[in-house]
């Protein structure tokens, strides 16, 4: 039975629709200035990026009427775009594919559409489009019936709350795995309280790994100085191991320091981290200096390692 509350839910969610089919260009009757509406270029991708695509295929993954679908094809087929042939495995289907001639319409298609949304996300600053990109990843797997059951890693930016479970986490797997003592959350403590005081979106940045809607990693970056970017805090949670989110969340800490000028980035871990340490090496970093020193109850090797952006 309808509510307010819900009819306001339906209002926001079509208001929504609205404002992105506008945007995206969806509603001009040639998409990108082409000789395709939105449908046939959606038929067109579909035959670009498959192998032995049939007309009842395309009909029934695009939820499309079958006659349709055939009008359509068609057309591509009057303009030499597509070509037919009967199936090797069943002499009732005939598979389609795009010539030559398709694929130089899809290309010029596809590369339009790219600059559209180039266009769009160049607009907004770096972490901005990561808060876009992680609420477009939210509407899918809410509204995906087959990706429920397979929730996307999200990489997103900090947000209120995040930085006190970084200060748990770290102090909590520390203890546990290597048995480190009260003092290197309080270092830890001491690390997100300077960054949030001292937070610049333009050369900081926090980058939290979620997964089935859970924190379960997180790095930051911190100006060192004017050219040198600081990778600190990197972790993921033992229940997310096995999957690079180590390597995913330190990636974008590279990306974004080299998109804020630095020209280098560097790192103070322990060597016996070993599974951090191989992420390093294996995104380029070398190790510059070693040192032995007593922190957090424990004798520990430091090591410095650095990473040319440029």
């Amino acid at each position: 039975m309808s509510t307010p509350d819900f009819d306001n839910r339906i209002a926001a969610v079509r208001a929504f629709t609205r404002f992105y089919t506008q945007k995206s260009g969806v509603l001009n009757e040639r998409l990108h200035d082409s000789s395709f509406g939105l449908t046939e270029a959606r038929i067109l991708y579909e035959l670009a990026n498959r192998d032995n695509s049939s007309a009842k295929d395309l009909s029934f993954d695009l939820d499309l009427d079958a006659g349709y679908v055939s009008r359509v094809l068609k057309k591509f087929e009057k303009h030499d775009l597509i070509s037919r042939e009967q199936s090797p495995h069943d002499r009732r289907r005939q598979t389609i594919a795009l010539t030559a001639a398709g694929h130089r319409k899809f290309n010029v298609l596809n590369l339009r559409s790219a600059e559209l949304y180039a266009n769009l996300l160049s607009k907004l600053k770096f972490d901005e489009q990561f808060q876009l990109v992680t609420a477009m990843n939210t509407i899918t797997t809410l509204l995906d019936d087959t990706q429920k059951t397979h929730a996307p890693l999200v990489i997103r930016p900090h947000r209120p709350g995040d930085m006190g479970w970084i200060v748990q986490v770290h102090g909590r797997f520390y203890a546990e795995e290597f048995g480190w003592d009260e003092t290197f959350e309080a270092l830890v403590a001491e690390i997100v309280s300077t960054f949030l005081s001292n937070f610049d979106p333009d050369s900081d940045c926090c980058w939290i790994a979620e997964k089935d809607g859970c924190n379960v990693g997180s790095a930051l970056v911190v100006r060192a100085d004017e050219t040198t970017a600081k990778l600190r805090l990197v972790l993921v949670e033992p229940v997310a191991w096995g999957h690079g989110i180590g390597i995913h969340l330190v990636k974008e800490c590279i990306r974004f320091s080299k998109q804020a000028g630095y020209t280098r980035m560097t790192l103070w871990t322990q060597a016996n981290l070993h599974a951090a340490v191989a992420i390093y090496k294996k995104l380029g970093f070398k190790l510059v200096k070693e040192e032995a020193h007593r922190s957090f109850g424990h004798d520990l090797l430091g090591q410095n390692w650095t990473l040319k952006l440029k």
